[in-house]
């Protein structure tokens, strides 16, 4: 393995999970002369020799891990926050969709998208505070107002 690819593959483990531009930023501070477009195609050549795998956790680049650092993402579309869960987690539906489309589901690749416990939270905190709503009174633009 060359230097480069070895510096990328280093920044991959050392990051957990990290974008391009982050593998880049840790390459960078070892061997400035690294630019994107090297790290690019070293993860892309990484990812076809099984050693790293990527995951979309929303709009944006993909996130780079170890092939074998396994799990499901858990993103919070309010404040990002990306959680960790076991890929047994979704064994129900792997069981369902190949037993019912015959699709086999790679749950390692798999970000699901939601509210995080601490964004919930404060979500009934803020729902407890805010003034009742009358659901029965018609409103602004409902139907019956047309």
């Amino acid at each position: 393995m060359t230097p480069q690819r070895q510096l990328v593959l280093d920044a991959v483990r050392e990051l957990g999970h990290a974008t391009p531009e982050q593998v880049c930023t840790r390459v960078q501070a070892t061997a400035p002369a690294v630019n994107i477009t090297t790290v690019y195609r070293t993860l892309d050549l990484l990812e076809e020799l099984g050693v790293v795998r990527h995951a979309h956790l929303g709009h944006g680049a993909p996130t780079y891990s170890e092939h074998q650092h396994r799990h499901v993402h858990l993103v919070c579309h309010h404040c990002g926050r990306v959680d960790e869960a076991p890929t047994e987690l979704l064994s129900d539906v792997a069981s369902r969709t190949l037993a019912d489309l015959g699709f086999r589901l790679d749950a390692t690749h798999v970000a699901l998208s939601g509210t995080c416990v601490d964004c919930a939270h404060d979500d009934e905190d803020s729902a407890e505070g805010a003034p009742q709503q009358d659901d029965t009174a018609p409103r602004e633009g409902a139907e019956g107002d047309r």
